[in-house]
């Protein structure tokens, strides 16, 4: 019988967060969002090594890939998957229970939480012919010390999301301090001009993604030189193709942000192909 349970913690669907838990009241974790197909994790070995280094960042020994594979196999029973569903998965490692005040305790048991939901389905306009871009007022902090990773603290973005009510709007660009491009509310992207394949640099803020790091591995497979580097908006607005991606849609073009436009291309279609059988 398919199951219907939507959360598992600590391996239990009985179990309940505890209100000290310092993920609820310091943030104090890491997560990720994977797609989960017949049953099992879409490029596992990708998230659970960003996992393992994200929770290494911040001074937490990452559970075990076989402990969490089996709570994705209880919370995901291969039965309740028809052929090639696909549905999600959040994984939420927190540094556990703690005393009130800032200072961790010396010892902590960390505390893993698995949240099932279905796959988002996106419109099929987005894959034919693009994706328009909200340019956001929010800025990123600079943090090198949280730099990259995928930490619980994600108030930035949701105060980005909350700029625009547009449906005809995908995503949201996010600029720093110092008006770079880092990423979207939650996406990574790319600007592509002629040969080249610009990433922004993401050493000071920012989330890296395994989309992202996946697309910087393709260069072959692509025919592009990728760079991660300082990209300015100015830059990303002038490139001849910009594209935006992230676990679960893969990739799309990116058609609009305010009045720049783009014509249709093909590159997020060649990585959305090369993602699932490169």
């Amino acid at each position: 019988m398919a199951s219907h349970h939507t959360s598992l913690i600590n391996g239990s669907f009985d179990q309940t967060i505890s209100a000290v838990d310092r993920g609820f009241t310091y943030g104090d974790g890491v997560f990720r969002t994977m797609k989960i197909k017949d049953g099992q994790p879409v490029s596992w070995p990708f998230h659970y090594q960003k996992l393992v280094a994200d929770c290494a960042a911040i001074g937490i020994v990452c559970p075990s890939a076989e402990l969490l594979m089996c709570d994705i196999q209880l919370l995901f029973p291969i039965d309740e998957f028809d052929n090639g569903q696909m549905q999600v998965v959040k994984i939420i490692i927190t540094r556990g229970e703690g005393e009130r005040g800032y200072a961790p305790p010396a010892v902590t048991i960390p505390t893993r939480v698995l949240i099932k939901s279905a796959m988002p389905t996106y419109a099929g306009a987005h894959y034919t012919q693009g994706v328009k871009l909200h340019l956001c007022d929010t800025r990123l902090a600079l943090q090198p010390k949280l730099a990259g990773i995928k930490h619980l603290n994600r108030l930035e973005n949701v105060l980005a999301r909350m700029e625009w009510r547009d449906e005809s709007t995908f995503d949201g660009l996010m600029l720093d301090q110092d008006s770079n491009v880092i990423e979207c509310t939650m996406s990574n992207i790319f600007a592509r001009v002629g040969k080249q394949l610009f990433t922004p640099d993401l050493s000071q803020c920012g989330v890296a993604g395994i989309t992202r790091q996946r697309i910087l591995g393709s260069e072959a497979l692509l025919g592009l030189t990728t760079h991660v580097t300082t990209l300015s908006l100015l830059a990303l607005l002038k490139a001849d193709e910009v594209i935006i991606c992230n676990s679960l849609y893969g990739a799309f073009q990116v058609t609009a942000i305010g009045d720049q436009t783009w014509g249709q291309q093909t590159l997020a279609s060649t990585i959305r192909n090369i993602l699932t059988h490169g």
